[in-house]
């Protein structure tokens, strides 16, 4: 699985591994018991400390994503993390509701929202475009 980080991201480097992993769970790239690369091999392709890549697996261990099985690697999980439906309805819908208010404000309508969510929908399903794919 390609990952990419971006170093001048407001978001830390190891919340843009977390936030890219989770994408890819709930995108379908990655499936229950797929294996992902050690600590090392991920800080070597992504140019960045060890360590920051053991933050990220270890807070997604933490939330339930992924788990560490000593001599055998990291993988996704069997099950994903419990989720309490309604709470996080009303969270989606709080979050939509930014959302739109943001895109008004900068002069947007609906359409083009919907088409940014749609574009935001196939990112997730296909992950980020490498740099000699971007056109």
């Amino acid at each position: 699985m390609y990952l990419a980080v971006n170093p001048s991201d407001e978001l830390p480097l190891y919340r843009q591994i977390m936030r890219q992993i989770v994408e890819a769970i709930a995108g379908g790239r990655l499936k229950s018991g797929d294996r992902l690369a050690s600590h090392r091999e991920l800080s070597e392709q992504l140019v960045i400390a060890p360590l920051t890549v053991k933050r990220a697996y270890d807070e997604l261990e933490a939330l339930g994503f992924i788990e560490t099985q000593r001599g055998r690697g990291t993988f996704v999980c069997a099950s994903p993390p419990p989720v309490d439906r309604a709470g996080r309805l009303d969270h989606l819908r709080l979050e939509a509701r930014k959302l739109l208010a943001d895109a008004y404000l900068s002069g947007l309508d609906l359409g083009e929202v919907v088409k940014i969510l749609k574009d935001a929908d196939r990112e997730i399903a296909r992950g980020p475009r490498r740099e000699k794919e971007k056109v």
